[in-house]
Parts: structure tokens; C-alpha cells; sequence
């Protein structure tokens, strides 16, 4: 009996924890991926409309609505935590939420962009990618009650999905009403 657990080596533990690890991570990885596709059009199209990077609208959805997982997100289709009106009472079962109700998902990520339009800093980072300088700024706003944790859990998804890739796009807005190619722009 002593020699039957001497024959397992270390490397052989590891390999089998790998393997689990892998296993248990996978599905993440896909519920993410699919967020990414579904929601990356409209976070694209938001950027071109508002100047706000398509990431920062990814990446605090993605952590807001855990990915559209999260309760919120499912009940009241909303994908960023935000407070508000909600007739959840009225369902059977009379669920209460201090958040806000939406139609649709595009309903929630529009007044997402819409608030952060209204703060005194948004024209100064209109149309700038750098998506930390916008995490610092919604964090001295007031917009997330955990800020520390808050910035590091977005900066993470932005880095662990390359979400900046998003913030690329094929048009240049030097006008908020007319959008110009690249040949036209010059």
C-alpha cells in the first residue's frame, strides 16, 4: 500500500488539475465570448455616435451585468447596474430591485452612454481611446460604490478580451453629425 501513492508523481497531480481547471474555465470563456458578439455592434456604434470607447461600454457591462448572467440583467435587462424604477412588484412573486427597468438591452446601454454624455468631464475625453483615463473618471464621478476594485475587475476583462480591438473603427468623427471615411477625411 505505501508504494501505490509514491508512483503518482507531481507532474502527473498537476496535469489532471490543469485539465479540470480547463474544463471548469471553458464554458466562462464561451459565456463571455458570446457576450462580446452580441452586444460589440451596438458598443461600436455608441462609440461612433458619443466618442466614448466601444471597450469602456464592453468592459463595465460585461462586469455590471456579470456578463448577462446576473439577475439584473435578467429580469430587468439591466447591463449596468444602474438604480432606478422597475415594476418587478408586479410579477408574480413580487420580486424588489432598487434597479432600473429597461425595454432592451439597447435601451440599457444607451442611457449608460447617455449618463456618462452628462458629466462635466465628457467633452474634455470625447473621442479619446485611452479607456484608463475613463475608468479614473467614472470612478472620482461617483459611478461605482467599489471604485478600487471596480477599475482593476474592467481593467482585467478590457486586457483578458482585448476589447480595444473594438475601439478601432473604420470612420472619423470629426463632426457629431458628419461621419467621414478615411479617404475623405484627409
Amino acid at each position: 500500500m505505501t508504494g501505490t501513492y509514491r508512483n503518482v508523481s507531481y507532474k502527473s497531480i498537476f496535469c489532471v488539475l490543469m485539465l479540470l481547471l480547463a474544463a471548469v474555465a471553458a464554458p466562462g470563456q464561451r459565456v463571455a465570448h458570446q457576450f462580446i458578439d452580441r452586444h460589440a455592434p451596438l458598443a461600436k456604434e455608441l462609440m461612433a455616435e458619443s466618442g466614448i470607447p466601444a471597450s469602456i461600454i464592453l468592459g463595465v457591462s460585461m462586469i455590471e451585468s456579470a456578463m448577462g448572467t446576473s439577475r439584473n440583467c435578467k429580469l430587468l435587462k439591466n447591463y449596468f447596474g444602474i438604480k432606478g424604477p422597475n415594476k418587478l412588484h408586479l410579477v408574480k412573486g413580487g420580486h424588489r430591485s432598487a434597479y432600473r427597468q429597461y425595454p432592451s438591452a439597447e435601451a440599457s446601454f444607451r442611457h449608460f452612454v447617455s449618463i456618462i454624455q452628462a458629466r462635466d468631464w465628457y467633452d474634455q475625453l470625447k473621442g479619446t481611446k485611452d479607456y484608463e483615463h475613463w475608468l479614473r473618471k467614472l470612478n472620482h464621478s461617483g459611478y461605482a460604490q467599489a471604485q478600487g476594485k471596480w477599475i482593476a475587475d474592467i481593467k482585467m476583462v478590457i486586457k483578458k478580451y482585448n476589447l480595444e480591438e473594438y475601439d478601432r473603427t473604420e470612420f472619423y468623427y470629426f463632426d457629431d453629425a458628419i461621419p467621414l471615411s478615411p479617404d475623405t477625411a484627409r
